[in-house]
């Protein structure tokens, strides 16, 4: 297999941010995924997230599991740590990771499979500890590398492209996290660049357990008719809770509703999108507000998108432990090993 490498010469006249990088030092590897595949689009808004950020990318620690989604940290970021674990397991090695080293930046990369269905417990356990991460899962609803079956996030009812209808209720990422202490939750689609790239900034910036779900179409095996993971079903159902932007030279959509209406906008491509405008008494920071929330509109055959819930004072993992300032890999042999005095006092404190 032949592998084409980017070329390291960059125009002269690129935009360099605040630590003089331009958007290129921030690409990874040429993709092999598919060509139009949703996660190719959300590397693209992690590149710009980052660079507009200007993070130093030598402090960035990119991790994954194993996917199609778990293959895309080769595709961002390529001056950056990086680690490709064995399936399902990327959150606990970046929890240790993240023990040792408390200065890096984590970004943990993964897919419905990879943390839906056989990491689903490990999911679980980085995000009720409160690991400082952005978490993000590439979600298409089905298992692409094995040529289609559902995943655990396949909504019931669902059809697949051989016309099979999946039977199974869906695990929502969402809900869970929300329930699990997550202190920065929000949903995006790939599709939506606009309203992706904030996100993942603001994720960026947060001290704590952020979830992004990312909604994103396997154009091979999950983008047609009967489909609840598809382009066009995603689309005309999403409910974005940040305003729309549209691509010119097309004339400008506009609509005027009262806050918590739903409006039926007609695109461009005569696809219909669902749009709830967010109530005023709508609050990010309360998180029962943002389940029920969740599930009244899923009930209505929406699909929420945009920051759900923020804690306002988040904390992590190193705060409840509370360790050090200093990153556990820069002490000294003798302030990590205190001697047998210690361990013998230690012992009698717990008698």
């Amino acid at each position: 297999m032949t592998y084409i490498t980017k070329p390291r010469l960059h125009h002269p006249g690129l935009a360099e941010n605040a630590l003089g990088f331009t958007r290129r030092d921030y690409e990874g590897s040429v993709s092999t995924l598919c060509a139009g595949c949703g996660h190719d689009s959300i590397s693209a808004s992690i590149i710009q997230a980052c660079y507009e950020l200007a993070l130093p990318p030598h402090r960035i620690a990119k991790l994954s599991g194993i996917g199609c989604s778990s293959k895309t940290p080769d595709y961002f970021v390529g001056a950056a740590h990086g680690f490709n674990t064995v399936h399902g397991r990327m959150p606990s090695v970046l929890t240790g990771a993240n023990l040792a080293n408390k200065d890096l930046i984590y970004l943990g990369v993964s897919g419905d499979g990879d943390s839906a269905s056989i990491g689903l417990g490990q999911f679980a356990h980085a995000i009720r500890r409160g690991v400082n991460m952005v978490y993000i899962v590439e979600n298409n609803g089905v298992y692409g590398l094995t040529k289609g079956q559902f995943s655990a996030t396949s909504d019931a009812g669902s059809k697949s492209k051989r016309g099979v209808v999946n039977h199974d209720s869906a695990i929502d990422l969402v809900s869970l996290a929300l329930q699990l202490g997550a202190t920065y939750v929000a949903r995006s689609f790939s599709g939506d660049k606009a309203q992706l790239t904030p996100l993942i900034k603001a994720a960026l910036s947060h001290k704590g357990a952020a979830f992004i779900d990312c909604i994103s179409p396997c154009v091979q095996f999950n983008n047609h008719l009967g489909s609840t993971k598809s382009f066009d079903y995603v689309r005309e159902h999403n409910m974005a809770m940040n305003r729309l932007d549209l691509i010119p030279p097309r004339a400008p959509i506009e609509i005027d509703h009262a806050p918590g209406t739903v409006e039926m906008v007609t695109q461009h491509d005569g696809s219909i999108l669902a749009l709830r405008k967010l109530s005023a008494h709508y609050d990010p920071s309360d998180r029962a507000q943002a389940l029920a929330h969740l599930q009244e509109r899923a009930a209505a055959g929406e699909i929420v998108t945009g920051l759900l819930y923020v804690d306002p004072t988040p904390s992590d993992l190193h705060d409840h432990l509370d360790t050090v300032d200093t990153p556990l890999n820069a002490l000294s042999d003798a302030e990590l090993t205190p001697g047998a005095a210690a361990l013998v006092a230690l012992n009698a404190s717990l008698r």
